[in-house]
């Protein structure tokens, strides 16, 4: 099978040769991975470790140019060096200090004619054996990126309208540059991601009540669209976010991610009892400890406990629980994909469970 079969076969609760795997991981672990593998990018990494990654399209960008190290909402960014790698850091957050939606209005938001769809057809067309992955949109870490963390918290309470005024206008940006893509690509969009980090290590870090309020009836919308071409919904949530689950499965979310066995709530066997018969699970090879800091040996008992939990009957896409970080040495990596490669075609994995 293709990798674009074989996640589509799990999405449909169908057999496959063997559960499909994937991978996220820092551009300084990628360039290592292809230095190690001697491959020249990498795709061919992906593809020397038969890893079923997708291949996101978009549009090209052909708009006013922004400032130097500012995104298209006025957000500046740094770049921190942390020694072994590199991330981008809010430095600046231009609503702060705003105090009244009228002050909101006169913000040069961004538009989708920014954008170029017209070869998003193209994009594809070297990709069509990998699954199709379009969209993204996270709205209140942008949020937080505009107003700034502490104040984007007190908003909930403080400020409910500027919440309302700022979704409404990154979900209309994100659903209309979703709405030009599928224009172009359509039924060959096989997935749409959405996310939102609900969880921090310990639990919440929101409301299910201002979830349900801010949230999802957004989401729903964005989430009909996708479904109007057959698109499968991604959902990535950090942390302990297990109140949300069953919120996230009505607004109609089939794929969760990253699955933090480590949080409260979040341990394997659980969320498979409840949610297994609703949900594929990707990710939950332990990238905090496991992945950087254990034995070759650690990561293969790693990846058999993620099998053996999350993986049984299917509905399992394995991969690290978010980016491999640039600590992690390359033999881990290596071996989370061997034991993948050794283990998921065994039939306990590739059969679907059958209710009589």
């Amino acid at each position: 099978m293709t990798p674009k079969e074989r996640w589509l076969a799990v999405l449909e609760r169908s057999s496959v040769d063997r559960a499909p795997c994937d991978i996220w991981a820092t551009y300084e672990v990628r360039d290592k991975l292809c230095k190690h593998l001697g491959c020249n990018d990498y795709w061919e990494v992906i593809d020397k470790l038969e890893i079923d990654a997708p291949y996101t399209v978009g549009g090209r960008y052909v708009g006013p140019k922004p400032k130097e190290n500012t995104n298209l909402w006025g957000v500046k960014f740094r770049t921190v060096d942390y020694g072994s790698g590199t991330y981008s850091e809010a430095d600046s957050h231009p609503l702060a200090d705003v105090r009244t939606v009228k002050e909101l209005e006169q913000h040069p938001w961004p538009s989708a004619d920014w954008f170029d769809f017209s070869d998003v057809k193209e994009q594809i067309k070297q990709h069509q054996h990998r699954p199709i992955r379009a969209g993204h949109i996270e709205p209140f870490l942008l949020y937080c990126h505009l107003r700034g963390m502490e104040q984007a918290m007190m908003d909930l309470i403080e400020f409910p309208e500027f919440i309302e005024y700022v979704f409404d206008k990154i979900f209309e940006f994100e659903t209309n540059k979703l709405e030009r893509i599928l224009a172009q690509a359509g039924e060959m969009i096989d997935v749409v991601v959405t996310a939102e980090d609900l969880g921090s290590q310990t639990g919440p870090m929101l409301s299910l009540e201002h979830f349900r309020k801010f949230w999802v009836p957004r989401f729903k919308k964005y989430i009909a669209l996708a479904k109007q071409v057959g698109a499968h919904i991604f959902y990535h949530t950090d942390g302990a976010a297990r109140v949300f689950i069953p919120d996230l499965i009505d607004m109609g979310v089939e794929i969760l991610n990253p699955i933090q066995a480590n949080c409260p709530g979040m341990e394997r066997e659980g969320l498979k009892k409840d949610f297994g018969d609703k949900l594929v699970f990707h990710g939950s090879v332990d990238n905090q400890k496991v992945l950087p800091f254990g034995s070759p040996e650690d990561v293969r008992k790693e990846v058999i406990d993620c099998f053996e939990t999350l993986g049984i009957g299917g509905g399992y896409i394995c991969a690290p629980c978010h980016n491999i970080q640039p600590n992690t040495p390359v033999e881990n990596i290596l071996a989370m994909y061997d034991t993948i490669k050794e283990i998921a075609s065994d039939s306990k994995y590739t059969e679907p469970l059958r209710k009589d």
